[in-house]
């Protein structure tokens, strides 16, 4: 609440007061100018206008007289220094490291787990070859699990089997595709449950 080196550096700043519009910043400036005579004495350290505000904006107001300095500082190296025979060894030799290792690593596969509901037709299907015909469907990526006949309803059973699939070269469509595909046996199939592993 009392006014710093930084409030004289941005009053020295400004020309002149600013209009009656901006009130804030006009109470502002009247209130700094009545510590003119005081105005060494006021805490802090006077800097560069520049140095004052967030740090992570850049300065532009002493851009037009700096420029010519910072031609002559190359900070980050240029592009077109020649890079050392040992630099560029010691760096193709790491390149092949992180390749050698990168291509031992073992690649993850994506499975997961479904329970299927295969509904026969009524209860005359013959729900032992129903299941004989889901599991003679083979495919690569697909391994059968244990199933189950569960009570519809009316003496109606229907087939509950697991398995697990590889997610990209088995999918639920395709299953459905070739469970329905027994048509003396299969009235439809539904996804019970479907789990990532």
């Amino acid at each position: 609440y009392v006014p710093s080196q930084a409030d004289i550096a941005v009053f020295e700043a400004i020309s002149g007061p600013p209009p009656p519009d901006l009130f804030h910043a006009l109470r502002w400036y009247n209130h700094i100018k009545s510590y003119e005579k005081q105005k060494a004495s006021l805490p802090g350290v006077k800097k560069a206008l520049g140095k004052y505000g967030p740090a992570d904006v850049e300065d532009t107001t002493g851009a037009a007289t700096d420029s010519k300095d910072d031609d002559d500082i190359d900070l980050f190296g240029s592009d077109d220094e020649e890079e050392s025979e040992e630099a560029k060894k010691l760096r193709e030799e790491r390149l092949a490291q992180y390749e050698s290792k990168k291509s031992k690593k073992p690649a993850v596969v994506a499975k997961s787990s479904l329970l299927l509901d295969v509904k026969p037709w009524d209860d005359e299907t013959d729900m032992a070859k129903l299941e004989e015909c889901v599991r003679s469907i083979q495919a690569d990526g697909l391994v059968w699990g244990s199933s189950k006949l569960v009570p519809v309803g009316y003496g109606i059973k229907k087939l509950q089997i697991q398995c697990v699939v590889e997610d990209d070269k088995v999918g639920t469509d395709m299953l459905e595709e070739k469970i329905t595909a027994f048509e003396d046996y299969v009235q439809s199939m539904d996804v019970a449950a479907f789990n990532k592993i």
